[in-house]
């Protein structure tokens, strides 16, 4: 697919202007429009996280999108769909949001910095939000591409959950891996909560006990089919995890960052990941 246009499709943690700046916020917002300009077609999503200010940046729901319900341990949440646009780059961004999950004003840990217990959780209904929106949106993607570990749930449910939906028939998933993983252990109960569709205990059995986010980017580099190692300073134990799978992988080279030269690579991992 290297001489036609892709469709990407960036699930994100964080984008800059809506969390502060930092190499994977930054990352966040410039990769969808460096793809874009090089012809391709791109959707961007991302939590909408209580410190996100509406009014500032214009965010609004968008009504025919929202409405549906996401059961999770047995509860019922309303799946709300915000957007917003970054004008400068001709890009909207799609925030899933729940009152519940996403409207406390700290982003992953408390004014103590305690890591928030339902973290786990909140990675689900992400997921979930994210493929039911590009679902209701009736856009196949040829690329779903991966950043920041609140996406991690995502390439497990794509191959065992969505993989028979026309929608995402083909559809590929790329992980960038940080040094954002956490090493804190969610609530007990993940490897229960993460079941739906076709997503069977055996397939999870990396979760159960007291699981961190490092099982957690595991499980989602096993069932991803191309992995970027985004930053210096990756786990060491997933670097290593990554090396038995078998898949491609781009490493790290921090002179590429300091032009728009990743951009390139990063297309052409994607066309690599698609032959």
């Amino acid at each position: 697919m290297a001489d036609s246009a892709k469709k990407i499709l960036f699930v994100n943690s964080e984008m800059f202007p809506y969390l502060p700046e930092g190499h994977i916020s930054n990352l966040c917002r410039e990769l969808p429009q460096a793809i874009q300009e090089r012809k391709n077609e791109i959707r961007a999503f991302m939590p909408r996280y209580g410190c996100i200010n509406e009014r500032k940046n214009q965010l609004h729901e968008v009504i025919r999108l929202s409405g549906m319900n996401i059961i999770i341990s047995d509860v019922d949440r309303p799946l709300v769909i915000k957007v917003a646009s970054i004008s400068a780059a001709r890009i909207q961004v799609y925030f899933i949001d729940n009152e519940d999950y996403f409207r406390r004003k700290a982003v992953y840990h408390d004014d103590h910095g305690k890591f928030f217990p339902d973290n786990g959780e909140r990675a689900i209904f992400f997921a979930r939000g994210v493929l039911e929106t590009v679902k209701k949106l009736r856009w196949a993607p040829d690329i779903i591409h991966c950043s920041g570990w609140i996406s991690h749930v995502l390439p497990l449910y794509l191959s065992k959950a969505y993989r028979d939906d026309p929608i995402f028939t083909g559809a590929k998933v790329v992980l960038s891996l940080f040094e954002d993983t956490p090493t804190e252990s969610f609530a007990p109960g993940l490897d229960k909560a993460i079941l739906f569709g076709g997503v069977k205990p055996k397939d999870v059995d990396i979760l159960t006990e007291t699981p961190s986010g490092i099982e957690l980017a595991k499980l989602a580099a096993q069932y991803s089919d191309g992995i970027i190692l985004g930053s210096p300073d990756v786990n060491p134990e997933l670097v290593s995890h990554v090396g038995t799978l078998g898949v491609p992988v781009l490493e790290y080279q921090k002179e590429m960052y300091a032009s728009d030269a990743y951009a390139d690579k990063y297309n052409a991992f994607y066309d690599q990941i698609l032959k």
